[in-house]
């Protein structure tokens, strides 16, 4: 039976001890980053063993191809593809072509993912940025009122799910109004509850019928004032399952970011007693990797529902044909073309 977490590899190729951690532990997801890729060749062997050594073919193979500054695939990899903030733009002057082009685009790196091996995507970003807020999230966000980051983000995910891509939506409930970057301080959100109801929660409730989600390192004060929605349960009693609304597979954000403090174990553990069904771990570090497995649980009861509701996304998708793909691409490399591809790396 599958465990409840996700972790990173080190490098190019499954080590020996990683294929011994995995096939002992088996979590049900491995995150791939910018170290684990090379070429083409070599991301569809280490997926394939790294599922040979798990032993399960549920297992989710997930990376952040966002677009823009957050691409783990980059060219000659992955397309270039534009940050969320392009669509947003379309979207001012056409909404409607907006919408189809975004959904098109996510199809189209579908359909790039799933040829790695790849079957989720740690996208679209659902936060909505105020006046004041870190750059962290700027232009990864489509917009910066709710009603036009709904439109794009349903957009963004049904293409990737078009294309039998998992979409993962984040950073519930939200990390657009935060004024320093959780991978590296603790943000802190003083908004009153009302005015997070109309703006940051608005979009995840809107699509709370995503069938997986990441929750943000950020402490919404309105609601408590000493932890982290990630790893308070208040947070995800009264605002994500309950004012959001939101029933599907949920996971943290990456246990090393310095938002969170503790030991790995104990964040781990924290994350699920809050209630969340997957612990995310990132960097690869065997060590931190084996300390982590130790904290989480098999996967079993509405964790393993939603996660089985969630992975049964990647079965069944649906194929551009030849002449729409190359249309889809001539349309997107004329959008970089007119941005300068501005693809810089976070």
């Amino acid at each position: 039976m599958l465990k409840a977490f996700i972790t990173g590899l080190a490098g190019l190729t499954l080590a020996p001890d990683e294929a011994r951690f995995l096939a002992a532990e088996k979590p049900c997801g491995v995150i791939l980053f910018a170290r684990n890729c090379r070429s083409h060749e070599q991301i569809r062997t280490l997926v394939a063993d790294a599922r040979t050594a798990i032993g399960s073919d549920r297992v989710l193979i997930l990376t952040d191809q966002e677009g823009g500054r957050v691409q783990r695939l980059r060219p000659p990899l992955g397309r270039a593809l534009p940050p969320a903030a392009a669509y947003g733009a379309l979207y001012g002057g056409d909404p409607a072509g907006a919408l189809a082009f975004t959904c098109d685009v996510a199809h189209l790196l579908a359909e790039d993912l799933r040829a790695l091996g790849i079957d989720t995507d740690c996208a679209p970003v659902l936060d909505v940025p105020v006046p004041g807020s870190h750059g962290i999230i700027g232009d990864r966000a489509f917009a910066d009122t709710p009603a036009p980051v709904i439109a794009l983000a349903e957009a963004f995910a049904d293409g990737l799910m078009r294309g039998g891509v998992l979409p993962v939506v984040k950073h519930v409930p939200g990390h657009g109004r935060a004024t320093k970057d959780s991978h590296l301080d603790l943000p802190v959100v003083s908004t009153p509850a009302a005015d997070l109801t109309y703006t940051d929660f608005a979009p995840f409730k809107a699509l709370a019928r995503m069938p997986a989600a990441m929750t943000a390192h950020v402490i919404f004060s309105a609601f408590d004032a000493e932890r982290p929605a990630s790893v308070s349960a208040l947070v995800h009693q009264r605002v994500i399952r309950g004012e959001i609304g939101y029933d599907g597979l949920l996971m943290s954000d990456d246990l090393n970011m310095h938002a969170l403090s503790g030991s790995l174990s104990a964040r781990a553990e924290a994350v699920l007693r809050a209630g969340s069904d997957l612990a995310l771990h990132c960097n690869g570090n065997l060590a931190e990797m084996r300390e982590i497995a130790t904290a989480v649980p098999r996967l079993d009861g509405y964790a393993l529902r939603r996660f089985e509701a969630a992975q049964a996304v990647t079965r069944a998708p649906k194929p551009l044909t030849e002449a729409r793909r190359a249309t889809i691409s001539a349309e997107l490399n004329d959008l970089l073309a007119m941005r300068g591809n501005r693809s810089e790396s976070v």
